[in-house]
């Protein structure tokens, strides 16, 4: 057999389609078995462009006179299949322009994989904005329940660990006839004007540095000098008491349903920490608390009552009345004292 013959015989069982055409008009000399395979065996004097309609042939005599190889790909239908197939082009000699080889390779499977990746990579894109939707929504959720800091411990240990605050300050509101306007009205009506005031409540909250705590039911409570110590943590909640107050004024002025609030205002000491294994609730307990819980029954309607050692931080901002001293349970007789908007504060409520 001669080198020639073997050649061919190579060149028929390999995996790559070759061929080899003229170059004046690219009429074809020679093609293996699979070039014949996937555009058919070219007839006696057939020309590249016969067999190969789809390719670009002024791309491809562009392509080979600036660099003497074109490279692309074309889409073969065969059977019920759509085939991928590689071509390069290129001169049998470097110098002249006598014969191109033409060079195929089936890459339907590369392709296949490529758009698999690309289906998968989008997949985990899409599931990874997902998980981070949902961990920010999460996230929301417990801040709701709980200060960041507080948040932040959560996260970073799993647990948090009960804090005593020795100098903490709490306002604590309540509504007044509360349970009949729940009783006579729709619960929808109910929350919606629950949802409407703590939203403002909350606002206002944030603007003097207290951290809401809790509502129960109408009750609102909100503490300052927790867990980040504040040494105005008084006047930060007298200031909130007394723009809640202001707030509920300028909202009865204008909507259908009016609301009368009493609140009470206690510092103290308190205690801060997660309640709860299945459920999480951020809670805060101690003297403070309940000083503000017991001061809010001697408030009457629209009115804020703070006990009497609160008196010298807050006598230069706000207007004190004193209430005399009272028996408040658990806590003894103590002095306490109404608290209203000083000249320059009432000025400034009006923005609320």
């Amino acid at each position: 057999m001669s080198i020639t013959a073997i050649n061919q015989q190579l060149l028929r069982a390999i995996g790559v389609g070759i061929a080899v055409v003229r170059g004046d008009d690219l009429q074809f000399l020679f093609s293996n078995g699979p070039f014949s395979d996937w555009f058919g065996k070219p007839e006696a004097g057939s020309a590249l462009t016969d067999v190969l309609q789809d390719i670009d042939i002024d791309r491809v005599r562009e392509a080979l006179s600036e660099s003497g190889r074109f490279s692309g790909e074309i889409s073969v239908k065969l059977k019920r299949r759509t085939l991928v197939i590689a071509i390069s082009i290129s001169r049998t000699d470097e110098d002249t322009d006598d014969f191109f080889v033409v060079e195929c390779q089936n890459i339907t499977r590369i392709r296949e994989l490529e758009s698999m990746i690309d289906s998968y990579s989008s997949m985990v894109e899409r599931n990874t904005r997902e998980l981070e939707r949902e961990k920010e929504r999460v996230e929301r959720l417990l801040l709701n329940l709980m200060p960041r800091t507080v948040y932040e411990e959560f996260k970073t240990f799993g647990v948090v660990t009960p804090q005593l605050y020795e100098s903490v300050s709490v306002v604590m509101l309540d509504f007044v006839d509360f349970t009949r306007f729940a009783a006579n009205h729709d619960p929808t009506v109910t929350l919606g004007e629950l949802n409407d005031i703590f939203t403002a409540f909350d606002r206002i909250a944030e603007q003097f540095g207290c951290e809401r705590i809790k509502t129960i039911g109408d009750a609102y409570l909100a503490v300052a000098g927790m867990p980040e110590p504040s040494p105005d943590h008084m006047r930060a909640v007298a200031n909130c008491a007394v723009r809640f107050i202001r707030y509920l004024e300028r909202r009865n002025q204008s909507h259908q349903y009016k609301w009368q609030a009493r609140i009470g205002l206690g510092t103290g000491s308190a205690v801060g920490s997660v309640v709860g294994i299945q459920k999480y609730v951020y809670d805060v307990f101690g003297s403070a608390v309940n000083l503000a819980a017991r001061l809010q029954a001697f408030a009457n309607p629209m009115c804020v009552v703070a006990p009497d050692s609160m008196k010298e931080f807050l006598v230069e901002e706000f207007h004190l009345d004193d209430l005399g001293k009272q028996e408040v349970r658990s806590f003894g007789e103590m002095r306490l004292m109404r608290v209203s908007p000083g000249i320059e504060l009432a000025r400034k409520a009006g923005r609320f």
